[in-house]
């Protein structure tokens, strides 16, 4: 497989979304959120996705030339519209909102509306852990589970994403999908011809599958049954209701080139320890916690391998498939 280092990978990733039609701003934003992914071991949130906005640039469901704003704003709220652009200038736009926010207010919300698919959930989050804020953030997508109970699909895989910083160490990161799996790993094994473990989705008839390419026609199991269903459920009312963005079910798929703009949305929450126990309390309770866990064997702190595989990155560059690197190749040159 090709290797290119990180940078080289961004410069490449940059170069095709300009093609595709994306404003300069847009391709920066865009290509180091991907190429992070990619870093961290999420493939499926990565390079592979490029193909995929770029033609939906190239055929209108999105707007490569969107200036995200502040449409709306209290002292410790704001909302950004992303005018139907990639959702990473409008995501980077909401966390420097919230992080000036929250450090006058002691906590603050920043929604986002009119956007599109917002990547790793926990990228987003790095500025808020590096000045020692404590962050949370979830978006919604396309529909892809049912209701519970129901019987057709209603609200996306909806991530959701925190960052706890440390004193004097890597943030505790937590980002998962409200799915039993990313939907993303459905594509990246249909592409690569692999079936997918039974657990993971349902065809279009509700029939358990382990062919991915049924499953992305049907639907995904929502992770721990009714739970993971209900905080689905939340995650599109914090970010549709609150924000005007569109319902899972009301946006077309991000697998398909055609099709409508999405508008779907995102919010971010940042808390300032320093208006409630204080900075240093909250990093000694912090390090308690941390301590407790690793008393365990076989304990491993969330996020950390992702960092583990992000300096291997730096160190050794990224490898990825021929056929990905050869169509990435392609789009930046066309």
């Amino acid at each position: 497989m090709p290797k290119l280092t990180c940078d080289q990978a961004i410069e490449l990733a940059m170069r095709a979304l300009a093609a595709a039609g994306a404003s300069a701003e847009m391709a920066q934003t865009t290509a180091h959120a991907l190429v992070y992914a990619e870093a961290q071991g999420l493939a499926s949130h990565g390079l592979s996705r490029l193909p995929q906005y770029a033609a939906q640039l190239k055929n209108g469901r999105v707007n490569g030339v969107a200036v995200p704003k502040v449409v709306n704003a209290k002292p410790a709220a704001c909302l950004i519209d992303a005018e139907e652009g990639l959702a990473f200038p409008a995501c980077a736009l909401a966390m420097r909102e919230a992080i000036v926010r929250a450090r006058s207010m002691g906590t603050a919300v920043a929604g986002v509306t009119r956007s599109h698919h917002f990547g790793a959930a926990a990228y987003h989050l790095l500025p808020a852990a590096a000045e020692n804020l404590v962050a949370l953030a979830c978006g919604n997508s396309p529909a892809a589970m049912p209701a519970w109970g129901g019987k057709h699909a209603l609200f996306g895989t909806n991530p959701i994403a925190a960052v706890f910083p440390r004193r004097s160490a890597p943030a505790l990161m937590i980002d998962l999908s409200l799915s039993e799996v990313a939907r993303g790993k459905l594509m990246m094994a249909a592409r690569e011809g692999r079936p997918i473990p039974l657990g993971w989705a349902l065809d279009k008839e509700g029939n358990p599958t382990t062919d991915p390419k049924a499953g992305m026609d049907g639907m995904m199991l929502p992770a721990g049954g009714v739970k993971g269903a209900m905080l689905a459920l939340t995650v599109e009312l914090l970010c549709c209701a609150l924000t005007g963005a569109s319902f899972g079910f009301e946006a077309d798929t991000f697998f398909r080139d055609e099709g409508n703009r999405p508008r779907i949305g995102q919010a971010f929450i940042v808390i300032d320890p320093d208006a409630l126990a204080g900075r240093e309390v909250f990093f000694d309770r912090m390090e308690t916690l941390v301590a407790a866990m690793l008393q365990d064997e076989g304990v491993r702190l969330p996020g950390y391998r992702r960092y583990e595989l992000e300096a291997k990155a730096q160190a050794e560059g990224i490898e990825i498939a021929l056929a990905l690197a050869s169509e990435l190749e392609r789009l930046a040159a066309a």
